[in-house]
C-alpha cells in the first residue's frame, strides 16, 4: 500500500505536471512571439504624427489555466532592452522585442482573457 501512495505522486509529477508544464512553456513563448511581432508591425506603420491601435485576440487560457502579459524593460537592468514575458507561477517566457527595443518605449500588461488592443500615440501616453 506504501509503495502504490509513493507511486501516485510519482506518477503524477512525472507523467502529468511536467509534459503539461513544457508545452505550457512552448505556448507561452509562441504568444511572447506574436506579441512582439504585433508591436513591431504597429511600429513599422506608425504615423510620424497620430495615432494608430490594432486590436487582436491570444488564447484565452493554456492547459485550463489564464496567464499574464507584460510588456516592457521588466529587470530594469537595461533600459534598451525590452522584453514581452508571458508568465504563469514559475513558467515564465521572454522574448526581446526585436528592432524597437532601443529607440521605442513599450509598456502595458493584459491577460489572455478577451480582445487586447496595441496603441501607438506620436505625442506619447502619460506614465
Amino acid at each position: 500500500m506504501v509503495l502504490f501512495v509513493v507511486m501516485l505522486f510519482l506518477v503524477n509529477a512525472n507523467f502529468m505536471e511536467a509534459p503539461a508544464n513544457t508545452i505550457t512553456y512552448s505556448a507561452f513563448t509562441d504568444i511572447s512571439n506574436g506579441i512582439s511581432t504585433r508591436i513591431v508591425d504597429t511600429y513599422a506603420i506608425a504615423p510620424v504624427t497620430g495615432n494608430i491601435t490594432s486590436k487582436f485576440d491570444i488564447p484565452d487560457d493554456i492547459a485550463g489555466r489564464g496567464y499574464f502579459v507584460e510588456i516592457g524593460n521588466n529587470a530594469d537592468i537595461n533600459l534598451a532592452d525590452q522584453a514581452v514575458t508571458v508568465s504563469r507561477g514559475a513558467i515564465v517566457a521572454n522574448v526581446a522585442i526585436a528592432g524597437i527595443g532601443s529607440t521605442r518605449k513599450a509598456g502595458g500588461n493584459t491577460t489572455g482573457a478577451g480582445v487586447n488592443m496595441i496603441s501607438y500615440s506620436s505625442e506619447g501616453f502619460p506614465s
